[in-house]
């Protein structure tokens, strides 16, 4: 298959956008490493016109996957963490096209520093974390006990993997086996969350209470990020904080997490006025106890 591919590198080498081409194959049958596929062909780029084109090929005997990834799309892999298997694949790969040594630098840069984006890291998992917390509570509240389990569940695991992170590891996809060394309180609050013979009604109100003191303990910690960033100004609107381009990465969670801090007196809200007068614009501000 390789053999069959080479036209096909060759030609994406040869664009001024490309920096690197690698020839990821299969070690066994059905390696996960390569998504099933024989051969992976990953294909690095400097454009940012399409972050991610795949296109699925076969010679009539074996499968091959090409994935065009720009830069950008890959270096938010890298720090979020999302796509664990890219970083195989970097290691894993046979350099074919390496512009200016690109590869090369990439990953000797994941080699010395495998952990970066910390803070950024921590305040994903805080916002995701503050979410699925609140959104169970409110269904245990209204005792759709089954729906608040989901939550519940989903809360976990966001606290479990931001407990790993705090400790500077990168969460795995067995993040349980991580937590029940790094933290066995954590690991025991889930344990008794799923595996406990109490009514599930009294499993979710020992959970949420259980959480509550969790969430508190690593709330500064996993607000420095966003602390960090909003710093940069004496105040800030909504959208600013949306289109902020390390924000963005907060997705659906960050208007929540914003509230959660106000709650918490980490922000607070500026008020100004606007072209109705009987109606405020809210802005947001890192509280002046947090500056000092």
């Amino acid at each position: 298959m390789e053999q069959t591919l080479r036209p096909i590198y060759q030609e994406r080498a040869s664009f001024p956008d490309t920096l690197g081409v690698l020839l990821v194959s299969k070690r066994w049958e059905g390696d996960p490493l390569t998504d099933t596929f024989d051969e992976i062909l990953l294909i690095i780029t400097s454009s940012d016109t399409t972050p991610i084109q795949t296109k699925h090929y076969t010679d009539g005997e074996e499968k091959a996957a090409m994935h065009i990834i720009s830069e950008q799309q890959l270096k938010k892999w890298l720090l979020l963490g999302t796509k664990r298997k890219v970083v195989d694949w970097l290691f894993y790969g046979k350099v074919f096209f390496d512009r200016n040594e690109y590869v090369e630098n990439l990953k000797m840069g994941l080699e010395e520093y495998p952990f970066f984006g910390k803070d950024l890291k921590m305040g994903i998992e805080l916002a995701k974390l503050v979410r699925r917390y609140m959104e169970g509570k409110t269904f245990y509240d209204q005792n759709h006990y089954m729906d608040a389990y989901h939550h519940a569940v989903q809360s976990l695991h966001h606290l479990a993997r931001l407990s790993v992170i705090e400790k500077g590891i990168l969460p795995e996809v067995t993040v349980w086996s991580q937590v029940k060394k790094i933290d066995p309180s954590i690991y025991k609050l889930y344990e008794e969350l799923i595996m406990s013979d109490e009514p599930l009604q009294k499993r979710l109100e020992l959970m949420f209470l259980a959480s509550e003191f969790f969430i508190h303990n690593r709330t500064d910690d996993g607000a420095q990020h966003i602390l960090a960033v909003m710093a940069a100004k004496e105040r800030w609107t909504i959208q600013e904080l949306h289109e902020h381009e390390e924000l963005k990465m907060y997705s659906v969670d960050l208007e929540m997490l914003i509230e959660f801090l106000i709650e918490k007196n980490i922000l607070r809200v500026i008020l100004s006025d606007s072209k109705n007068e009987f109606i405020c614009h809210r802005m947001y501000s890192v509280d002046e106890q947090q500056e000092d």
